[in-house]
């Protein structure tokens, strides 16, 4: 039985293909559902788990024969601005002390996990996720990283990178960005249509995104990703065709098309969005249908879900030899690493531990200012939720599963242990969008739209809705509509 955390990667997929939008099927899959950037979700993490479980299983994984290499994650949670349709744990502030103060309290929470990380572990993947990292100076930025590089050993080769808000950056940032180390970027564009940023209070010209995107295509940045939103408060399939058509011109790298989930009850912000100023479910689905398949036109490849990528990109590459798989901040090629997160709200994982840090900013940094491990909540993952987890991140990266790789590491009779999962998948099969073949299944061409529709008869928590609690931010952060 496999009981370690070394990464078994997904089975190589084919070349992208280009899905069929059937509307009936659409209707009966299409539904909302975990969007499985972990396994179990957040919503299964609970409050008895402490700071003491977490200490224990950053110890416990320093004793694996080959311990995992290390992702760092941190959160820096500051928004000068709200934007309407945003769900993210941030705080919205003008304060020219905020980014100082965090650094410090950040400088305290590392010092209390550093100390359980041996040194022999290298750290081959960075990402500065918010609200908004470019709330921080260029020159907060770089000591947030000199932070780092002070109590972890880089690997020569890591992959760093950060989300971007282009109200906040100058094209001169981007080179002092790159001299940081920086050498992946990921733009929050969401629309470049006045009116449609208007009504979400995200106002940025085309001529500032282009000018931002060309400098870090000028510096040298590996990989350029840009962030879109369809389902968003006036979107019209003319006009955001020609937010496509500019986005395509701007040649990034990668490209993800999130599906906007109005949910005012739960989230303050959207109650600024008039609900008569959404796109219509056929107008939505439209916008959706439109740009993928414009996208693959222009040559990008459908990695899955809502994120595409240039075929010379690391993540198509990543998907065609079957390295890619799925974490927090969605797909990645860098699997099997222990992940390291700081900042409120940031989530772990080492080996089968999760550990949640407070959301609340003042919670946080009470805690850390105190000298005490800010965990709010966590879990410690059983054979069977890692089992699951396998199996759900193979479907979500490769859209397909052979039971005898399963049964090796798990001593089981895959038909058998999850008769019930498979006997679910009958109506997809009967709908083409799943096919079975001797010792396994895949997703049809079809199919590709419903990876998670597939993915979910394997995931048990599914089956109690009192399972399913925590902040609503969590629930949007794990659940989505499939399409």
């Amino acid at each position: 039985m496999n009981t370690s955390n070394t990464f078994v990667p997904c089975a190589p997929a084919a070349p992208a293909v280009r899905p069929r939008f059937d509307a009936e099927l659409i209707a009966r899959y299409g539904g909302e559902g975990p969007r499985y950037t972990s396994y179990p979700t957040a919503l299964q993490f609970a409050e008895t788990f402490g700071p003491g479980d977490w200490t224990a299983a950053l110890d416990e994984s320093n004793r694996l024969p080959i311990p995992a290499d290390l992702s760092i994650y941190v959160h820096v949670p500051f928004c000068a601005n709200p934007c309407f349709y945003c769900g993210c744990n941030r705080v919205i502030t003008r304060s020219a002390s905020a980014g100082q103060e965090f650094l410090v309290h950040l400088e305290r929470e590392l010092d209390l996990v550093a100390p359980h990380i041996d040194d022999d572990r290298q750290v081959r993947q960075v990402h500065l996720g918010g609200g908004t990292p470019t709330f921080l100076t260029p020159g907060q930025i770089d000591h947030l990283m000199r932070l780092l590089h002070a109590r972890f050993h880089f690997a020569d080769d890591a992959e760093i990178g950060l989300e971007a808000d282009p109200r906040s950056l100058e094209p001169a940032d981007l080179r002092a960005l790159k001299e940081t180390g920086f050498n992946r970027l990921s733009m929050g564009v969401q629309d470049l249509d006045p009116a449609v940023q208007a009504a979400v209070n995200r106002v940025h010209d085309i001529a500032c995104v282009a000018g931002l995107l060309g400098a870090a295509h000028g510096v040298g940045f590996d990989s350029i990703s840009v962030d879109l939103i369809y389902g968003l408060p006036l979107q019209t399939t003319e006009a955001f065709a020609r937010t496509i058509e500019h986005i395509i011109a701007m040649n990034p790298d990668r490209i993800s098309l999130f599906n906007y989930a109005h949910m005012p009850d739960r989230f303050k912000a959207q109650r600024k969005i008039r609900a008569e100023d959404l796109p219509s479910p056929a107008t939505k689905l439209a916008l959706f249908r439109n740009s993928l398949n414009r996208l693959i036109d222009a040559g990008y490849e459908f990695i899955g879900m809502d994120h595409f990528a240039r075929p010379d990109d690391d993540l198509a590459r990543a998907r065609r030899a079957g390295t890619m798989t799925r974490n927090f901040q969605g797909y990645s090629t860098h699997g099997g690493l222990d992940l390291l997160a700081f900042g409120p709200s940031a989530i772990s994982q080492v080996g089968d531990a999760f550990a949640q840090n407070h959301r609340a900013l003042p919670d946080w940094q009470t805690d850390v200012a105190s000298g005490r491990l800010p965990v709010a909540r966590g879990r410690i993952r059983s054979v069977d939720d890692r089992l699951r987890a396998e199996i759900i991140t193979e479907i979500m990266c490769s859209g397909e599963i052979r039971y005898r790789r399963f049964e090796r590491d798990y001593d089981l009779r895959f038909e058998s242990y999850f008769a019930g999962a498979l006997a679910a998948l009958d109506p997809l099969i009967a709908d083409g969008l799943v096919e079975r073949f001797d010792g396994g299944f895949r997703a049809s061409s079809d199919g590709l739209l419903f990876l998670r529709a597939i993915a979910m008869p394997f995931d048990v928590y599914l089956r109690s809705a009192a399972g399913q609690t925590g902040p609503a931010s969590d629930r949007m952060t794990s659940y989505s509509r499939i399409v």
